[in-house]
């Protein structure tokens, strides 16, 4: 949540086609508990459950031109939210006519209205005009790529891109099969092996004595120093892209040492940076 300790509530809506199941999901991303086509007849029910409750998670509504008629009810139902403990506030996706008819030929999806295509657009936006007058936002996705409404919607909310990425960082031993569903895998083996340290061995590389091994080499403080500036370089792109989580695989031979100790410290320097890593290790008990 922001740092008001009020609760956001996001009504999105918009033309169908415009991307308003997109936007969701990245709501959903950024943490808001997400619901679609929620009826509007439910919308005081639903504000009951959220005082009743407690919770201070913010909320993000779908509704499109499903709700027919009861869209004129859409007005009076914002003014019984904006109370003392919501702000309350419309985002409008909208498209171009050709746009949108692109669209629904290129997914074949039928639209809600169940008319030809271009006068079921017609209609729908004569449906929606009033909602569309009220809307706090209006974004026009057109010509936005999934990346870029990302970074409209992460500027809305008043996010950084590079803090909202949730970055994990994992270890593995390769001997054990590589990791799976990882974006970036990284082989550690270069790195001179603890395991062939008596004392070392039967520890991990969670614990400072082999910590302090793996320290004490040149190139370790070299390939960190490279590797946290490659990642750091990455992360704007993959944003940029529509990413929004990004997995860091690290590996050497028994997923014992070297990969847990590297898994550890670039988790920690990312988070020392302002980024959210969290850490992993599959192949150690913790």
């Amino acid at each position: 949540m922001a740092n008001n300790t009020k609760r956001r509530i996001f009504i999105i809506t918009g033309m169908s086609g415009a991307g308003k199941s997109q936007a969701l999901k990245i709501f959903g991303d950024f943490g808001f508990f997400c619901v679609d086509n929620l009826p509007i007849a439910l919308f005081q029910h639903f504000i009951d459950y959220l005082r009743a409750s407690g919770s201070r998670q913010d909320i993000a509504l779908g509704i499109d031109v499903r709700e027919g008629d009861r869209l004129k009810e859409l007005p009076k139902m914002l003014n019984s939210m904006t109370a003392d403990d919501f702000i309350v506030k419309v985002l409008f996706l909208d498209a171009a006519e050709d746009c949108l008819i692109r669209r629904f030929s290129e997914t074949k999806h039928r639209h809600p209205i169940h008319k030809k295509l271009s006068a079921a657009i017609s209609h729908e936006r004569k449906t929606l005009s009033p909602i569309r007058s009220l809307a706090d936002k209006v974004i026009d996705t057109s010509n936005l790529k999934l990346g870029e409404l990302k970074e409209k919607l992460s500027a809305l909310l008043g996010y950084t891109r590079e803090g909202e990425m949730q970055i994990s960082v994992a270890s593995f031993g390769f001997k054990n099969g590589i990791l799976q569903d990882c974006d970036i895998v990284m082989d550690v083996r270069f790195l001179p092996n603890p395991y062939y340290v008596a004392d070392l061995k039967e520890k991990t590389g969670l614990d400072k004595p082999v910590q302090d091994y793996i320290l004490s080499f040149k190139e370790t403080h070299e390939f960190i120093d490279k590797f946290v500036d490659l990642i750091q370089y990455l992360i704007p792109k993959y944003i940029q892209e529509g990413k929004s989580y990004l997995t860091i695989a690290m590996g050497c031979t028994g997923g014992q040492h070297r990969s847990v100790f590297m898994a550890h410290e670039i988790a920690r320097r990312l988070n020392k940076m302002g980024l959210t890593a969290s850490e992993f290790h599959r192949d150690i008990e913790v």
